[in-house]
């Protein structure tokens, strides 16, 4: 490892002034280098693996990312002509929905938008690689991870000197991108590890229960940088991931924590309407604005499993830097009108 030689200009304290930075540092100009890989190598994976792109709409009347009482996340409400609707938290969904038109599954790279005000760890516009396959949690696992392994190669063949640049070393990338299957634990174990201290385990209710970015960082260490956290209490996560039915209390859900904490998010779906109708009463979620996934799910039922990396968080690590912020090539913070 050496010293990085390009730093980040930390503009997003003055936003005014942010866009000239963007164009006058060259920390930016790599920023925009491994955007471009990070494209280029998911649309060649998802090509190989016979998954179609979909071109989806920012607008819903279907969020889903707030829904788990768990959730640190909110809606962005807005009204076009009169009418309330959403901007996409996530378009999950419509993945999907495009796994009944696409066998191989679907995938998008777009923004989701969310209503917390922006930290060292949160955007409040960001990118997200999404997709659906058809097949339960496992199979999902080990896409993802076939994934990470394609875009840490890609990285390495067509960034790796702007890599050493802003990082100061390609160690991690080669490790990644050489890894066997990444280490799993389930929820309840990884709680007795942190000895249920509070300061790692936050507990918002009765089988309510999620780990703190301290949890996640200890467990991280304990596994050496990398650990999917499986089986997650079902009311700390969205309505729409599938009960365990061999413990209808936890969630066929699983996170990947490395870098700054959670970067990927994942879990099968339910399977039928029948399923969906029970996680909808137990998170006391109305079904007004759903029933067109339950009707889905009733007249072409299909097990599917689905992830959502969230681009800036795996390009913080990729660039071993410590505050998203700094991922933004136009800022856009909630409450502020930000030009360009």
């Amino acid at each position: 490892m050496s010293q990085p030689t390009v730093l980040a200009p930390r503009s997003w304290a003055e936003p005014a002034k942010h866009y000239l930075a963007v164009l006058e540092n060259s920390w930016y100009q790599h920023l925009t280098l491994f955007q471009d890989i990070v494209a280029h190598r998911t649309t060649d994976f998802w090509t190989a693996n016979g998954a179609r792109y979909l071109n989806v709409p920012i607008t819903t009347g279907s969020i889903s990312s707030p829904m788990g009482r768990g959730s640190d996340s909110t809606p962005v409400k807005v009204e076009l002509e009169g009418v309330s609707t959403y901007l996409a938290d996530s378009m999950q969904f419509m993945l999907e929905f495009g796994c009944r038109l696409s066998p191989g599954g679907a995938y998008y790279l777009m923004p989701s938008f969310r209503g917390e005000q922006a930290d060292q760890t949160h955007l409040c516009q960001f990118f997200h690689s999404e997709a659906e396959i058809a097949g339960g949690l496992d199979d999902v696992i080990r896409v993802v991870e076939d994934y990470l392994r394609h875009l840490a190669a890609g990285l390495l063949e067509h960034g790796r000197q702007a890599v050493l640049d802003v990082a100061g070393g390609v160690e991690h990338l080669e490790e990644l991108a050489g890894s066997a299957a990444l280490p799993r634990v389930a929820f309840e174990e990884a709680v007795a590890r942190l000895r249920h201290d509070p300061a790692f385990v936050r507990e918002m209710g009765p089988q309510c229960r999620t780990l703190t970015r301290a949890g996640e960082r200890e467990l991280m260490e304990q596994f050496g940088g990398y650990v999917w956290v499986t089986h997650m209490d079902h009311l700390s996560v969205p309505f729409y991931q599938a009960f365990d039915p061999d413990d209808p209390t936890k969630a066929l859900s699983a996170d990947l924590l490395f870098g700054i904490g959670e970067t990927v998010g994942s879990g099968e779906r339910h399977a039928n309407a029948a399923e969906l109708e029970r996680a909808l009463d137990l998170h006391e979620v109305s079904a007004d604005e759903y029933h067109w996934y339950m009707t889905m799910k009733d007249r072409h039922p299909l097990r599917t499993s689905g992830f959502g990396l969230g681009v800036e968080r795996f390009l913080l690590w990729v660039m071993k830097h410590d505050d998203i912020r700094d991922l933004a090539l136009l800022l856009r913070f909630n409450g502020q009108q930000i030009l360009p």
